[in-house]
């Protein structure tokens, strides 16, 4: 348990749509609250599932679980290092391309009307063209992959970011911010008790399309398949066994959510 106060609290650019979850920064960690359910949960099993996959150790942001105390009120959250050294910071796709033609990112993808490869072909040639990052089809793909395997429905504009620092360099930002995912809003969207598998077909992608099996399948289209999990149905619940401050209501759905998963994208796991 860790007591925080308000001069650790920070107010960060990238916007949800599922709420503002409290954030802090303390000695060089970050700390983030369970705002609308067991966001914490998510981020936990998401991120340590990431160990057991394709991706190397810098590519995704390791979250552990952490109680956290703040003005006398105890929450369920994750902790991370700091990932940013010297003058680096993060930008989000949609200031980036604001900052760049005065215009939403948002709002130019999703006029695209003709197809959702097209979408996902603007958007790889627009970051591409303002920040000289090669193969970012490639990171993308991963990142949709993630996202549908593990059903983050948050994973907008100003959810994918870059890093850049002061004399305008550009490098690829660990993946991060699963919080959206399995299902973790509880208290609006999902409420336990829901069946689980309504909930999976209920679910809506954001980034390129409203479904995740449609913009995964255009990015392998264009890409390849870039991620590949070796996890086991014996991680998942030692993990869950493993990790304090939910409810065993939650647990069960989570692992009924990614036992699902894993059968319906089997191909891309290689045990």
């Amino acid at each position: 348990m860790i007591e925080l106060f308000e001069q650790n609290e920070r107010k960060a650019d990238r916007q949800s749509s599922k709420g503002n979850q409290l954030k802090w920064e303390n000695e060089g960690i970050w700390y983030k609250a369970d705002c609308t359910g067991y966001e914490g949960l998510a981020e936990y099993m998401v991120s340590h599932l990431l160990e057991k996959s394709s991706l190397g150790k810098n590519e995704f942001v390791q979250y552990d679980y952490e109680q956290i105390k703040y003005k006398n009120v105890f929450y369920n959250g994750v902790k991370s290092k700091n990932f940013l050294y010297d003058d680096w910071q993060i930008i989000t796709l949609e200031r980036l391309f604001q900052n760049f033609f005065q215009k939403s990112l948002y709002e130019a993808v999703w006029h695209i009307q003709s197809s959702v490869k097209e979408r996902f072909e603007f958007l790889v040639m627009q970051v591409e063209r303002i920040t000289g990052l090669k193969d970012f089809g490639i990171y993308l793909n991963k990142l949709l992959t993630i996202d549908a395997l593990f059903v983050n429905e948050d994973r907008h504009m100003h959810n994918i970011a870059v890093l850049m620092n002061q004399k305008g360099d550009f490098a690829y930002c660990p993946i991060f911010d699963h919080g959206a995912g399995l299902l973790s809003d509880t208290s609006m969207d999902y409420p336990l008790g829901t069946d689980v598998y309504d909930a999976l077909s209920e679910v809506r992608a954001k980034t390129i399309s409203g479904s995740f099996e449609e913009q995964l399948d255009v990015s392998e289209e264009v890409c390849g398949t870039n991620l590949y999990f070796h996890f086991t149905k014996k991680d998942v619940e030692r993990l869950l066994k493993e990790i304090p401050g939910y409810s065993e209501q939650e647990k069960n759905r989570v692992q009924d959510i990614l036992f699902e998963q894993m059968r319906k994208y089997k191909y891309l796991f290689k045990n």
